[in-house]
């Protein structure tokens, strides 16, 4: 992801996206729309374009698909971190995150 990173500033809609990614804890997930949901505006789209443009210096690993599956083109890392991080994975190779056991709800207590 480092190198979709866009140059300048990051609006304030996108500053307060990178906070709740910045947030997610080791082992757990947010989708594109929780992260949205979790915001109260914008959408799984506009959350996805902050992320393309400057999501390459927070752990852009823990943001997925709804269906637990990583972002197009990142596989191989984000498998590699999920296992580092123990995150909760199905299938056959691991190749989607389980959503159940790692979605995280942006609680902190």
């Amino acid at each position: 992801m480092e190198q979709m990173t866009a140059q300048g500033d990051p609006p304030p809609f996108a500053e307060r996206v990178l906070d709740v990614v910045e947030r997610i804890p080791r082992g757990k997930v947010m989708s594109y729309g929780d992260i949205a949901e979790y915001l109260g505006e914008g959408g799984p789209r506009q959350v996805g374009r902050v992320m393309s443009q400057w999501g390459g210096g927070v752990p852009w690993w823990r943001v997925v698909h709804a269906d637990g599956t990583p972002v197009p083109g990142h596989e191989r890392t984000c498998y590699d971190r999920w296992r580092a991080e123990r995150t909760p994975v199905r299938g056959e190779d691991g190749e989607r995150v389980d959503m159940r056991k790692a979605r995280w709800d942006g609680d902190t207590g």
